[in-house]
């Protein structure tokens, strides 16, 4: 399974292409060299980058879904519209296609984000501007979390 953690500041070059934080090159292992998708979240303006094994799960579950039902038709294209596979250089850099880059505001600086299975990428004005827009965490953690059990050590 899949843990990501950490925030790292990095740069996107002229041709749109930034250099992968090695902290998270270390935590992804194996699956770093097997790719990623890279497509826009749904809810920010933001860039989600999937490790090709989490976009396959991903797709799997979306690929079940009945698309002569409109919302299912929806959802699917939203969620794979987009979707761009990429992989690092042998500088270990990994390319930002413009229209995706376009979609999330993102200029020279940016913010890559481990975060669980995935790995968000913001422009760093975007993600400033995230982190002070007010929430009411305590309640946020109340009502997504208050249904799940702690104390269970299963995973």
């Amino acid at each position: 399974m899949i843990s990501l953690i950490g925030e790292y500041d990095c740069k996107v070059d002229a041709k749109g292409r930034f250099m992968f934080p090695i902290n998270l090159k270390k935590q992804l292992a194996e699956a770093f060299d097997k790719g990623f998708v890279l497509n826009r979240n749904l809810h920010q303006k933001c860039l989600v980058l999937y490790p090709v094994s989490e976009w396959n799960k991903l797709n799997k579950k979306l690929a079940g879904l009945n698309r002569l039902i409109q919302k299912n038709d929806l959802l699917v294209r939203k969620v794979t519209g987009g979707a761009t596979g990429v992989e690092s250089d042998s500088a270990g850099r990994l390319l930002l296609p413009k229209s995706l880059a376009d979609y999330a505001e993102i200029g020279a600086d940016i913010k890559v984000i481990g975060s669980n299975n995935i790995i968000e990428i913001w422009s760093k004005s975007k993600y400033e501007e995230f982190l002070n827009t007010p929430v009411d965490l305590e309640q946020l953690a109340e009502d997504v979390l208050s249904g799940l059990n702690f104390n269970d050590d299963t995973e």
